[in-house]
């Protein structure tokens, strides 16, 4: 059973002969069921207040499971993110790496092909050379054979105005 503040000021106990003094029992009855009230209201306050923090407690673990949870998701994202990042890296370093070696061929193509367009060149500079040369050896022939020509109009008139002069 349990006793209230109450029942602790109301209790009366018999009389006997050489018995107590009934002003210190009621006395210590009265302290008594003021430390029991004062007890009871704090049992009461702590339990009100065991209970808000129990409830508090499971709202706080409602909490760590979602921040956990919620945890757990952004570190798959990430690795996620990051298995993404490295796979698009690859991707673009061997797209990278096609394009550069297109590049080059096409470098290696155009260098070849210049060479080439050199040694033609050059050869037509050969050919032209020799052409020129034996333009000029052409040329160089005619105005030799012209001033001989020349040379041997200008005799026969010198003949032909000599007899002339002796007649």
């Amino acid at each position: 059973m349990r006793l209230t503040p109450l029942d602790i000021r109301s209790q009366r106990f018999a009389s006997r002969l050489r018995g107590i003094d009934a002003g210190e029992v009621e006395n210590f009855l009265h302290l008594v069921s003021e430390d029991y009230a004062s007890l009871s209201r704090e049992r009461d306050h702590l339990e009100t207040k065991v209970r808000e923090l129990e409830a508090r407690v499971a709202e706080l673990q409602g909490s760590e499971k979602l921040m956990r949870d919620t945890l757990m998701t952004a570190q798959q994202l990430a690795d996620d993110l990051r298995q993404t990042a490295i796979r698009e890296s690859e991707v673009r370093v061997s797209e990278a790496e096609v394009k550069a070696e297109k590049v080059l061929d096409a470098a290696h193509r155009r260098a070849s092909k210049l060479s080439e367009d050199i040694r033609d060149l050059r050869a037509l500079r050969g050919r032209l050379a020799q052409a020129l040369r034996q333009t000029v050896e052409t040329h160089l022939s005619l105005i030799d054979a012209i001033q001989e020509a020349a040379d041997g109009d200008a005799g026969e008139r010198a003949e032909s105005a000599e007899p002339r002069a002796r007649l």
